[in-house]
């Protein structure tokens, strides 16, 4: 995916992470994201040891691995990555509880944009969200931190999936493998 108004490029050498989505239990395809490290080193770091697995408590990797989308708002966003409690209450990071927000100065100009979900100011963890449009009231609230760089058709998948109460999908949508490439 290109175009993706005026945020940073693969030139720049920052990592390239996936996840393969499995929707019901049947595979849905693969995300490929980048995660600009050049612009915010240190939410960009949190998400790839989560897709990576490197990082471990108590002796364990902990990460997206086997985690689900537990909301999700046709012509908005995708949310995931709560591995804590599954339901959008679970918050940890590869730097304890939370951490600060880095920068705002990425927007939410477009479609396929990785944003971090928070709860209010400095309360970033595991949770992120991908924009399914561009969503500019959420400017200087979340930090943009990559994008989608192959697999928008997957992305779209998982927007069109049924939902209930609270925006909780009917089908689940999990994170079947993922790790950088």
């Amino acid at each position: 995916m290109s175009g993706v108004g005026s945020v940073p490029g693969l030139a720049n050498g920052n990592p390239i992470v996936f996840m393969d989505i499995s929707i019901g239990g049947h595979n849905a395809g693969r995300i490929k994201m980048e995660l600009f490290a050049n612009a915010v080193p240190k939410t960009a770091e949190n998400f790839r040891q989560f897709c990576t697995g490197e990082f471990r408590k108590m002796g364990k990797p902990v990460g997206y691995k086997g985690c689900s989308f537990h909301r999700v708002i046709k012509g908005f966003m995708l949310q995931g990555g709560d591995f804590v409690k599954g339901d959008g209450t679970g918050c940890l990071s590869v730097y304890g509880d939370r951490f600060d927000d880095e920068n705002f100065d990425l927007k939410h100009t477009g479609p396929g944009l990785l944003s971090m979900a928070n709860s209010g100011p400095g309360t970033n963890g595991c949770q992120f969200f991908i924009t399914c449009d561009a969503c500019d009231w959420l400017d200087s609230k979340h930090v943009v931190f990559g994008k989608v760089v192959d697999g928008m058709l997957t992305v779209r998948k998982i927007e069109n999936v049924s939902v209930g109460a609270n925006s909780k999908p009917k089908l689940p949508i999990v994170v079947s493998g993922c790790g950088e490439m």
